[in-house]
């Protein structure tokens, strides 16, 4: 399906918030693994308890075989803080050996070698990785075109009419994959973070003070009382 208005709405983003001209070493993990076990970390849970679990499992252990090799009742004690203590212990280790297996150490770097398509084959291969998942190290630690979408980009994409009401985020993926320009993948992605943050939220969107509402149906129509 064609996307409409994506110039405009992005090139407007980017006035906003201004993420596409922010350089990728911004946003770049030397080793593209730690990002992947943030990004686990992140899933169902806020950036706050992210960033503190993954702080105290770096804090515990001094790298990823100490962590692949802890004990699992420790790794979750490790974790529990930040009420991460079911799935995300084992499921992290279970990667950490898909890794080792795959390419003989911790690490994922050799990936900045492979083409966008084997890298998304490879990392949803692992367990717990989705497109979302994997979609994130590729933009931002692998400089391949993935885009991320998430809760608020969701919300955006069917709040602009690009994607029907019931359509899952992982097809909103694909949409936006194949329809938005690839060298804005990275910066989009987070102006839409931010503007789904900040202004388009889930419950009292603050239609009345956004610059977006031209390209808006939902806001037009819920807000201004103007139908298409």
């Amino acid at each position: 399906m064609a996307l409409h208005d994506v110039k405009e709405i992005l090139d407007e983003l980017e006035r906003l918030y201004g993420n596409e001209a922010r350089p990728a070493s911004d946003f770049c993990y030397e080793e593209p693994l730690d990002d992947l076990i943030l990004t686990i970390l992140s899933q169902n849970t806020n950036d706050k308890l992210r960033d503190k679990a993954f702080a105290n499992m770096k804090a515990r252990y001094s790298s990823w075989e100490e962590v692949a090799h802890a004990d699992i009742e420790e790794l979750k004690a490790v974790l529990r803080i930040a009420g991460m203590s079911g799935t995300k212990p084992p499921r992290i280790q279970q990667i950490l050996a898909a890794v080792k297996d795959k390419f003989g150490v911790y690490s994922i770097k050799e990936l900045r070698g492979w083409t966008q398509p084997d890298v998304r084959a490879y990392l949803t291969s692992l367990p717990g990785v989705g497109p979302k998942t994997s979609a994130i190290v590729e933009c931002f630690d692998l400089d391949l075109p993935g885009f991320p979408v998430d809760t608020h980009i969701t919300r955006l994409s069917k709040r602009f009419g690009w994607a029907a009401e019931k359509l899952p985020p992982d097809k909103i993926q694909e949409i936006l994959e194949a329809e938005l320009p690839k060298e804005r993948f990275r910066g989009g992605h987070l102006n839409f973070l931010e503007h789904g943050r900040g202004i388009c939220n889930a419950r009292k969107p603050r239609c009345g003070e956004c610059t977006m509402i031209r390209w808006c149906p939902f806001g037009r129509k819920e807000h201004e009382g103007i139908s298409d």
